[in-house]
């Protein structure tokens, strides 16, 4: 169904989106303080693309596969199922993390240099944080693999918006780790593996669903994307983005996302 160039294309896409965690693990160590004004527009921006191509390109096309292979009100019927039923799965995988591993709880620079002398507790909180993020990155990566074995262009802006998000995951990851351990190597690498499960995920997804890739299998799996999609970015990017910094910067960076992602899929028309 898919020539191997875009299947490689597709994979290259999410490996970058994946392991922009080390990004943010780079950026802990030569940052002194967090950049919070920079961080929440960037945010805003990551929830506005993922939000606006999830409703207006991805629930579209999941929609017209579904209805061919179903009819126009079987087809509208399992689109909408399998939107909240993207949803649903992400919550529940957020629901069996504990909060302060949850990489939705992520910490600023300057929150492990007050936690004192606690070496212990840093690294644990490291190194969970770590498994969590791997586990949260899993079907990230299988939506940005989905998202460009259909599109690449599509796929390209989905992956820099995630990549975007994966940042601070990294911050959240490194910054523990490096103030237990003094190790600034040993952060980077645990931060750096943690986005791997991206690629994973993506390579998973690939060996078990192509076989029976179909417009019927092809329509829910995008319509769960597109649910995955926007319930990160209401429940992790919009409140860590009013968080770190002003009310109305999260939401500039929101309408910029918006903009961009709109002007580039008018772009291919």
């Amino acid at each position: 169904m898919y020539d191997f160039h875009t299947i490689l294309v597709a994979f290259g896409l999410t490996l970058f989106a994946g392991l922009s965690t080390g990004i943010g693990s780079a950026i802990a160590f030569f940052m002194k303080k967090t950049n919070t004004k920079f961080l929440s527009i960037a945010l805003g921006f990551s929830a506005g693309v993922m939000i606006y191509v999830s409703f207006v390109e991805i629930m579209s096309k999941a929609r017209e596969s579904l209805t061919e292979a179903m009819g126009l009100r079987a087809g509208s019927w399992v689109t909408a199922a399998a939107f909240f039923g993207g949803m649903l799965f992400i919550a529940l995988i957020d629901k069996l993390i504990p909060s302060e591993e949850n990489p939705h709880e992520i910490k600023l620079i300057e929150d492990a240099q007050h936690e004192g002398n606690v070496k212990r507790k840093l690294m644990r909180m490291g190194l969970f944080t770590a498994l969590a993020i791997g586990i949260h990155n899993f079907p990230e990566g299988l939506a940005t693999f989905t998202a460009a074995l259909e599109d690449p262009s599509l796929g390209i802006a989905i992956a820099v918006a995630i990549a975007i998000h994966n940042i601070p995951e990294g911050i959240a990851v490194s910054v523990p780790i490096m103030y237990a351990t003094g190790n600034k190597r040993k952060a980077f690498m645990l931060s750096f593996l943690s986005g791997l499960a991206e690629p994973v995920g993506a390579l998973v997804g690939y060996l078990i669903l192509m076989p029976f890739m179909n417009d019927l299998t092809f329509g829910i799996l995008f319509a769960g994307v597109a649910g995955i999609m926007v319930f990160i970015s209401i429940d992790e990017l919009l409140p860590a983005a009013r968080e770190y910094g002003e009310h109305h910067l999260s939401i500039y960076g929101l309408f910029f996302g918006m903009v961009v992602m709109a002007f580039s899929l008018l772009m291919f028309i």
